[in-house]
């Protein structure tokens, strides 16, 4: 499991929030996601980031290929 998630379990002990968000699509059309972490107590700012991210970039009228809406 390592090899596909080599960075989040170190946030996961140490209580820091972390999110990821789909910034980027690969050639096939398949979500790439960018990790954001924020500081130990601090998930408020991630929602901000989050929000803020969402309207510049959005992302929910998007569906990988092969799945059904």
């Amino acid at each position: 499991m390592f090899g596909f998630i080599p960075y989040t379990p170190l946030f996961n002990v140490t209580g820091q929030p972390a999110m990821s968000m789909p910034l980027y699509w690969n050639a096939d059309g398949l979500p790439i996601g960018t990790q954001f972490v924020g500081r130990f107590g601090d998930e408020a700012t991630l929602f901000r980031i989050a929000g803020q991210v969402e309207r510049a970039r959005p992302w929910a009228h998007r569906i990988p290929p092969g799945q059904a809406m």
